[in-house]
Order: C-alpha cells, then structure tokens, then sequence
C-alpha cells in the first residue's frame, strides 16, 4: 500500500507512504493519489482533505529511478493517470486540500503547496525545486502558482537554484500558513481541517470556485507551456548527465555539455 486513507469527522486523510523511498512518486502512487482525490469529491461524507507523509519525508518528488527506466526502457508501462492525470485532478478539486509538510519536500513535493488551500510545515522540514539541477524545466504550474504565491523573486530563486527552503523562510515567504513543532504539526493542520469540516460543504466549494475559477485557465496555459519545455529538455544533454549522475550516486558535472545546454 503506497497511500494510506483514514476519515473522521469528514476529514479524509490522506497519507503518503513509500517512507524507504522518501515518499517519491512513482507511477502507483501517482494513480493512487489521483483516485483517492476523485473518491473524496464523490464521497458526501468527506468535506476536507488533509495531505502528508509517512516517515521522515513529505515527498522527494518524483522517483528519479524509474524516471531513468522510463527514459530508457521502450518497454514502460505508465500508469493510469501518472503526473499529468494526477495535476488534472488537482486543478479541478472542488473541496479544501489542507497539506501538512511533515519533512523533506522535492519537485511535487514542493510545488503541490500551489494547489493547497491551507499548507502548514514542521520546524525541521525543507522544501526544494531541483528543476535546474535535473537540467528540466518546472512542472505542475509553478511557473505561474509560486509568483502568485510568493512574488517573482522569491519564485525565480526557488525554481532557478535548486536551492533548500527551511520552514522559516517558507512561513516568511507566505508559502505556508504556519510552522510547527514536527510533534504539533499533525494535530495543528487537523485542527483548521476540523474547523472547515464543519461547515457546509456547498459553502466550501461555491468559496474555491469562485477564488479559483479566473485563474485557472492560467494554471491550465501554464502547465501547457511547462510540458513543451518539459519535453524538450527531457532527455537532451543536462537531464541525461542528471539522472546518470543520480543514479551513479555522484553530483552531475554540467561544465563540459554542449552550449546552451
């Protein structure tokens, strides 16, 4: 099981769980995700849900070892709904998803914050975009949720340096609503989840719609354009040396490519 589910008091929560793999995405737990969002929209029971992960990580993104096998193995199966379904999903989920940041945060990890309605952090938690250290371009609309969310510059930085965000900076940032005790964190996040599942759920939708419904034609042309230069960069010269690098356990040297790579 790559995702626990467990509801109470119209809380579902929603658990992460490939803890000795960091929480990575791979393709299951992309697809497991994806239907456990469908299945809270459709469930008259469930008004909110709280996202978060297993063990010392949120997420570290997506799983860089099968994204190796992907590239290189013709044989691949996806799965049903992968990364792009998975962003499907959360462009158009109607209820509260409140995200708890219990650890690490790479890739997904981080840039799923865009889609949250509420995001709060544990004390020792950090959060990273290692697009350019991938040698890819950003994904899941970050390109257009994280200035939105932050402003350009703090947005340019987190997506152009591969650099760590500490949970300080991040609550500075205002990328998230709170920092926690790693102890309090939990039961902090749950206590707002409570508070909104409480109300009426039309009440809750008719209030995401209408914050959301000018924007995310946006979201959706950002995600386009990301998938473009997504493409093209998958695979080229500074991705490859990336993911071998990776996978040969050793930092990629990105001083020898070819210009403009």
């Amino acid at each position: 099981m790559v995702l626990r589910c467990h509801t109470a008091d119209r809380v579902r929560t929603l658990t992460l769980a490939r803890p000795e793999a960091l929480n990575a995405f791979n393709e299951e737990l992309y697809d497991a995700l994806a239907r456990a969002l469908l299945d809270a929209t459709e469930d008259p029971g469930v008004a909110v849900v709280l996202l978060t992960g297993q063990g010392r990580a949120f997420s570290a993104g997506t799983d860089l070892l099968e994204m190796h096998q992907r590239n290189s193995d013709p044989t691949f199966v996806p799965g049903e709904f992968g990364f792009p379904g998975l962003l499907e999903v959360l462009i158009g989920f109607e209820k509260p998803l409140v995200v708890a940041v219990n650890g690490l945060g790479l890739g997904i990890g981080a840039t799923i914050l865009g889609y949250a309605d509420l995001a709060f952090m544990a004390s020792a938690a950090r959060l990273k975009c290692p697009f350019t250290s991938l040698g890819v371009a950003p994904e899941a609309a970050s390109s257009y949720l994280l200035p939105r969310l932050v402003g350009r510059q703090q947005a340019a930085w987190m997506l152009m340096s591969s650099e760590w965000i500490d949970a300080e900076r991040a609550l500075a940032m205002g990328l998230v609503l709170e920092v926690c005790a790693p102890d309090d964190l939990l039961e902090v996040a749950m206590t707002h989840a409570r508070t909104l599942a409480a109300m009426p759920i039309s009440s809750l939708v008719a209030v995401k719609q209408t914050m959301l419904a000018a924007i995310r034609p946006a979201i959706e042309a950002a995600r386009e354009r990301e998938h473009a230069a997504f493409a093209e960069l998958l695979g080229a010269p500074a991705n490859a040396e990336a993911l071998t690098a990776f996978a040969e356990r050793r930092p990629p040297d990105f001083t020898s490519l070819p210009s403009g790579s």
